[in-house]
């Protein structure tokens, strides 16, 4: 059923998001050569992965347990009670090299470059365009003095890198490299990682780096993850003619601690209130409506979209990314719609859904929605209409809805 597109109290859209209801399909994905396949695609295929989405112009792993043996929920298990591996290729690595590379990237982010990513570091970024939209949310690895990964979310980072050096004023390469992603994630990640790389790994920080080799080929390990869980990146050089040399490996050296191969878990990073690009905010968003004002550095040099920003933060948002206690039965699948929200009294839509789940650690359907300011307040009582339920209770909450403060993946090894 055809919905409005322009929901009173939220900004105006250039272009809408689609609010029509229209729910799953069951038409089949064409596998193609117009979509990169990842160095670990015929791998993560062996490994019973049964549904893909698609994430910067590649195939992207989204479920391997079937749901009659318990779905993404068993996956979920690994991850917080084991460990996993996952094919996260998807986060292609854009390389900025040069004698300009740091004072290039300053000019790309809201951070400050020169004081929050020394050398062998990483930190979570945004770049925005020049009206404070957000473009893209990588985390950005610092491997050397003059040359920095971003590891990217769901945009074409690297055509807007290059359109803006296009006049070269900046002495700096900006390509796409061939290093690919896996992830180990969960609590056992450590006992896996040490087993592979020796007792040096438990000495890594929360979001740092080191270069090492993995059965013989030369990787980058950083302590990060998407997953609000302890857990390690390892960055495969060279990952087209090398993929099949190292994931076997992983699986071999992990049997004895029940590592499983599982899609990024969407349902502990809604959790973490991790946000998803593309589904919980795009370039149509600022930072201040998504959350992420907190990396807007209004005091450092110039940079992209400052002038904007600088204006949208003394004007004010009217509407922002909240979480959201849901009722119904649970949610178990990836919501394949923005389910709509309405006020209590009224039945007006008021905002709309941009990711929901169970919450196996809160007990309850969990979700993030776009609302405007009249009902951000904690405690606020809304609807949402789901697709299979229909019109159910939903109470404002606080964001993340479990571990707030990051105790789990910054805890000691």
């Amino acid at each position: 059923m055809a919905q409005t597109l322009v929901i009173d109290g939220l900004k105006r859209r250039t272009l809408p998001i689609n609010l029509r209801q229209s729910g799953n399909s069951d038409a089949q994905m064409l596998i193609s050569a117009r979509i990169r396949k990842s160095p670990w695609w015929h791998l993560s295929k062996a490994a019973g992965c049964w549904a893909y989405t698609t994430y910067n112009h590649m195939y992207h792993p989204r479920a391997y347990v079937k749901p009659e043996d318990g779905g993404l929920f068993e996956e979920y298990k690994y991850l917080t009670e084991h460990v996993s591996m996952w094919d996260v290729a998807v986060e292609r690595q854009i390389q900025i090299k040069g004698p300009d590379a740091a004072d290039f990237v300053d000019m790309l982010i809201t951070r400050d470059v020169h004081t929050v990513v020394p050398t062998m570091q990483a930190r979570y970024v945004i770049l925005c365009n020049q009206y404070g939209g957000v473009i893209n949310d990588p985390v950005l690895l610092r491997v050397a003095d003059d040359e920095f990964w971003f590891s990217i979310s769901d945009s074409d980072l690297l055509l807007w890198a290059q359109g803006v050096n296009v006049s070269g004023k900046f002495n700096v390469d900006i390509r796409e490299i061939d290093v690919s992603p896996v992830q180990i994630q969960g609590p056992k990640s450590v006992l896996l990682m040490e087993k592979m790389f020796g007792s040096h790994i438990r000495e890594i920080p929360y979001y740092h780096l080191i270069h090492d080799t993995l059965n013989g080929h030369a990787v980058t390990i950083s302590r990060t993850g998407f997953s609000a869980e302890v857990g390690f990146e390892i960055y495969l050089h060279g990952a087209m003619l090398h993929a099949d040399d190292v994931w076997p490996h992983i699986l071999e050296q992990g049997e004895e601690f029940n590592l499983g191969v599982i899609a990024p878990s969407h349902v502990r990073r809604l959790e973490a209130g991790i946000l998803s690009y593309g589904q919980d905010m795009d370039i149509e968003n600022n930072p201040f409506e998504v959350r992420l004002g907190w990396q807007v550095d209004l005091n450092k040099g110039d940079f992209i979209g400052k002038e904007a920003l600088t204006r949208i933060k003394e004007e004010g948002v009217k509407q922002r990314l909240v979480g959201l206690k849901v009722g119904g039965e649970p949610i178990t699948w990836y919501n394949e719609d923005f389910y709509l929200v309405k006020d209590s009294d009224s039945d007006d839509d008021v905002g709309y859904v941009t990711s929901a789940f169970w919450s196996p650690s809160v007990g309850a359907n969990i979700a993030l929605a776009v609302m405007p300011r009249s009902h951000w307040r904690r405690g606020t009582q809304v609807k949402v209409q789901l697709p299979k339920d229909g019109i159910v209770d939903a109470e404002v909450v606080r964001v993340p809805f479990f571990d707030p403060t990051k105790e789990r993946p910054k805890s000691a090894l």
